[in-house]
């Protein structure tokens, strides 16, 4: 594998030398997430699916570490013959999903609601920069991590700062129970009650209220994960009707991976926002983490619908852009002073605009 890493340093010099950037890939999955690529052929591709392992497992350590084109499926099969899991349950979006794309794109899946984004549990990591040098960040226990901790900055940076080579992440065990629980209930109900549950202490790692197909008010689906006898008495507390093992797993699974019906509109806005805000009434919506992730889709004036987010304390993300126009920019717009550190560390890390041009922010 050495052999590998050396070829694509090689690559990224040759690059940097003829003045050209590259796209990085690995499994291909992900490429929808972010700015579109502008010129195409500009552009050259350092494809990483090649360069794949896991490099070191220890199960009573909690921490696996990979290189980046290890696909999520090897690493998932891997965990759970120890029990174990990613507990940020990240979306697959395919066989051929890689650690490398789902770091790179910091995406989390249903389980943020109870145990954290995917940075959380970022330990370290091995990053290929403009030089076509291998940079070692963090560690493998969380107690290496001193100073800036630029292995979790590096989570969600879609690789404009260089090429994610190598990642060590902190695992959990599996629960040893979970039930899921349906309610009727439309969208303000459905937030109200996710508002009530968050004061107590309710095993929830999940939940989804899916507006109805047929134009009824709609279900919240709440997942409950612990010991056996704290989901049961939970379940009764929540209430709501059973939903069998095989139900709640297709469920949850097409939820995670984006499979779910409600995930093929276009466009389709990714809002983040406050648990507390009220329904918007914008058109059909999904929620996720309890109010916190909300899914919109409809033709929507983006500067109107950005300006109410914003308001509200959250930012607007145009998840799958269909028609909308490129001038409509990906993400939130940031604040000055936002903007000058983004710009601050591409100009450290990537100074020569080798990685992912205008990927992350049009502007660079």
């Amino acid at each position: 594998m050495e052999f590998v890493l050396s070829e694509l340093s090689e690559q990224v010099v040759t690059a940097r030398a003829a003045q050209k950037s590259l796209m990085i890939r690995g499994g291909g999955t992900r490429l929808f997430y972010g700015e579109p690529v502008v010129d195409e052929d500009a552009t050259g591709w350092l494809d990483l699916s090649a360069y794949h392992g896991v490099v070191g497992y220890e199960p009573s350590e909690l921490v696996l570490t990979a290189r980046a084109g290890t696909s999520l499926a090897q690493i998932e099969e891997l965990l759970a013959s120890q029990g174990q899991m990613l507990a940020f349950e990240p979306p697959r979006f395919g066989a051929t999903g890689t650690l490398g794309g789902c770091v790179a794109t910091g995406l989390s899946g249903p389980r943020r609601l109870a145990a954290g984004g995917l940075a959380d549990f970022v330990l370290g990591a091995r990053l290929l920069n403009a030089d076509g040098n291998v940079l070692r960040f963090g560690g493998e226990v969380m107690k290496n991590v001193a100073g800036y901790d630029v292995s979790r900055l590096l989570a969600g940076s879609l690789g404009v700062l260089g090429a994610l080579v190598e990642l060590s992440i902190k695992v959990v065990p599996r629960p040893r129970c979970e039930a899921t629980r349906a309610l009727a209930l439309d969208e303000a109900g459905a937030l109200q009650q996710c508002l009530q549950w968050r004061s107590r202490p309710v095993p929830i790692s999940a939940t989804a209220w899916v507006p109805d197909e047929v134009g009824g008010a709609g279900r919240l689906m709440v997942r409950l994960s612990g010991n056996e006898s704290a989901v049961r008495q939970a379940q009764g507390e929540i209430g709501g009707e059973t939903v069998s093992d095989d139900q709640a797993q297709a469920f949850w699974l097409g939820l995670r991976d984006q499979t779910h019906e409600f995930f093929r509109h276009r466009p389709l806005w990714r809002l983040s926002l406050p648990p507390r805000t009220p329904a918007l009434g914008l058109g059909p919506t999904l929620h996720e983490w309890g109010g916190g992730l909300r899914w919109l889709t409809g033709d929507q004036d983006a500067a109107a619908l950005r300006a109410r987010v914003q308001a509200l304390g959250g930012s607007a993300c145009l998840y799958h852009r269909g028609g909308v126009s490129r001038d409509v920019s990906t993400f939130h717009p940031l604040a000055a002073g936002v903007m000058q550190i983004h710009r601050r560390l591409k100009q450290e890390f990537d100074p020569s605009g080798v990685f992912n041009p205008r990927r992350l922010v049009q502007e660079f």
